[in-house]
């Protein structure tokens, strides 16, 4: 089933600053998440659950991967309507300029859009984890005949102060809105929320980056060309012009702002129990089908290890650790809170028995690596240490770089055989 109703606008964010390097040569929602997954998997994966298949993706920076990921993954029939599309910046005689803002991203859009019938717009965020069920949200949108709706999450007091705040009445109707506001003012910012949440102290609504709007109060915001974000402008001007309906989720959602949210999102799924669940089949995250092998381990410790196919393990331990596709990790290594992303490709037999390459794709023998983000199709050679930690200062070189204690080995880089990092 398609809900002909709804056409989805998934954004792909600006250059992704927050989350350098990883995103120096992909976009953001083109980053590898959970061993075999992209960021943009995770939205597009909600929307195909809530039978939602028409689907736009904006972005702007480096939107080659992205492009090619998607459309070697989201193939539907060819006598659907279904589709996933990527919109990259264009100039046009109207707009010559760059995506200014997320509501300028889709304004400048908003021709490729209004070429299908929808009656709802549900616009999304291309880097946060969180499985939604968004049919539940229109419902909701609709039965309280709401023009505006945003989803919300219950959150504490320390995190209030880093969201936009929504206050909201009985009704469960937007009353006002506060960005990040100070510890002192929250005293008057709270809302009706459930028992659960009020044992948590949750009660505060933060504002998730998820909107419902009617197809012509869109086409009406957008044509004024003087507000270019959503956050800023768009809801703080309308919620008391436009019923706006706040919409309470109190599930698992984490938003991939920098590098050390990424980190801790990833290595969560080695949880018993992760906060995110990759199991639940009524909730999938689809991803491109590789058609891979199976991971071969041999005399490994594995200790809560999250391992994606197609690797080659000789490690003596690996613990609370993503390894991704396509991993070889050499014999006597110990790998420990890191998240290995895997490569793109093997390297064939005649290139390993050759003697051009001196140091194969993937972690050499004797290595030990802790607390560390490894990029897509590293070399890393025999007998590296990289002990990250809070012990290293932030420092960036042409193959690494430290920020909060996490090192991230560079996509494509060459770490020679005993080096030492930490």
């Amino acid at each position: 089933m398609i809900n002909d109703n709804v056409l989805a606008i998934i954004l792909g964010g600006g250059q992704g600053s927050r989350l350098y390097p990883l995103t120096k040569d992909r976009s953001k929602p083109a980053v590898p998440i959970a061993g075999k997954y992209r960021l943009v998997d995770i939205p597009i994966s909600n929307c195909i659950n809530s039978d939602i298949k028409r689907m736009y993706v904006l972005t702007q920076f480096n939107s080659a991967s992205l492009n090619r990921h998607i459309k070697n993954t989201y193939h539907f029939s060819f006598f659907s309507s279904a589709f996933v599309d990527v919109l990259a910046a264009e100039q046009t005689p109207e707009n010559k300029t760059w995506f200014q803002g997320t509501a300028d991203a889709v304004r400048q859009s908003m021709h490729h859009f209004l070429r299908h019938d929808f009656k709802y717009a549900l616009i999304l965020s291309g880097d946060q984890l969180y499985q939604m069920d968004y049919d539940e949200m229109i419902a909701a949108h609709e039965k309280a005949g709401a023009e505006i709706s945003i989803a919300t999450i219950p959150v504490n007091a320390k995190e209030a102060t880093e969201f936009g705040i929504m206050k909201s009445d009985e009704n469960n109707v937007v009353t006002s809105f506060i960005e990040k506001p100070d510890a002192s003012l929250l005293p008057d910012w709270t809302s009706e929320v459930s028992d659960d949440m009020k044992k948590q102290e949750r009660h505060y609504l933060a504002s998730m980056g998820i909107y419902i709007f009617n197809r012509d109060l869109l086409i009406e915001l957008m044509a004024n060309k003087e507000t270019n974000d959503f956050g800023k402008e768009i809801i703080p001007q309308n919620i008391s012009k436009h019923k706006t309906l706040s919409y309470q989720y109190e599930g698992y959602w984490t938003d991939i702002g920098n590098i050390d949210s990424f980190f801790e999102a990833n290595l969560e799924l080695t949880d018993n129990i992760p906060r995110f669940d990759l199991y639940d089949k009524r909730k999938r995250i689809y991803t491109r089908a590789r058609i891979l092998p199976t991971t071969k381990i041999a005399g490994t410790v594995l200790d809560h290890a999250v391992i994606a196919e197609g690797c080659i393990i000789s490690a003596a331990k690996i613990e609370k650790s993503v390894i991704g596709i396509r991993s070889r990790i050499g014999a006597e290594s110990t790998v420990i809170n890191t998240y290995v992303m895997g490569s793109d490709y093997y390297e064939s037999l005649e290139e390993i028995n050759s003697n051009h390459i001196d140091i194969l794709i993937g972690i050499g023998e004797r290595c030990f690596i802790k607390n560390a983000i490894i990029d897509k199709n590293v070399r890393i050679g025999d007998g590296v240490r990289i002990n990250g930690g809070p012990h290293i200062e932030n420092t960036e070189t042409d193959t690494y770089f430290v920020k909060d204690g996490i090192v991230v080995i560079k996509k494509d880089a060459v770490i020679p055989k005993g080096f030492v990092i930490g």
